[in-house]
């Protein structure tokens, strides 16, 4: 399960008409710690932003879930409740979670949810859509085979030994016949 963070960014941009003035936005992006977030939005931002720029809010976020489109212009944060019936008391149980979807408007954000959830075996209820102010999301992207030079690989202690005595394993082995053969393992 992803952990997402809302970093909020601070600097100074130029509008369309040329003026400078100041901006504060948002991104959302997926960390294991508040450390590891600020690490990488900071890297994320420095491609983005020109001059410079301060994190002035990191936040866990409550996001389950996010629906990307190639098609949209913005981010809709959904509240969906799923409903599970307890067999015991046989009343309902509703358990909310948010969704993060990429959409034009508010109507094909609710139809994109529905797609997404298709397959789901409870039954869910989108409670609300609203507009976010995330500006662009940054998912955990892992890079592969490129080992920091501390880290050993595990992919090297994962070998099969070569044994020499093809008897080791085999049934006609006089290696531990009976259980006297075992050392007891002493008790303090």
């Amino acid at each position: 399960m992803n952990t997402w963070f809302e970093c909020t960014a601070k600097y100074i941009k130029m509008d369309e008409t040329g003026h400078e003035k100041k901006a504060s936005e948002t991104y959302l992006l997926d960390a294991i710690s508040f450390t590891e977030a600020e690490s990488r939005i900071y890297k994320e931002l420095q491609t983005m932003v020109s001059g410079e720029f301060v994190v002035s809010r990191i936040a866990k976020t409550r996001i389950s879930e996010i629906i990307p489109s190639d098609n949209g212009d913005r981010w809709y944060k959904a509240k969906v409740a799923f409903i599970t019936v307890d067999e015991e008391s046989g009343k309902e149980k509703r358990v909310s979670q948010s969704v993060l979807v990429f959409s034009d408007n508010v109507k094909e954000a609710y139809d994109q949810i529905i797609v997404a959830m298709e397959g789901m075996m409870a039954d869910f209820e989108i409670s609300g859509i609203n507009e976010s102010t995330i500006l662009d999301v940054f998912p955990y992207l892992a890079d592969k085979g490129e080992v920091p030079p501390h880290l050993t690989p595990v992919s090297t202690f994962l070998t099969t030994p070569e044994i020499e005595d093809e008897t080791y394993f085999s049934e006609d082995s006089d290696i531990l016949e009976s259980d006297d053969d075992l050392d007891p393992i002493p008790v303090d």
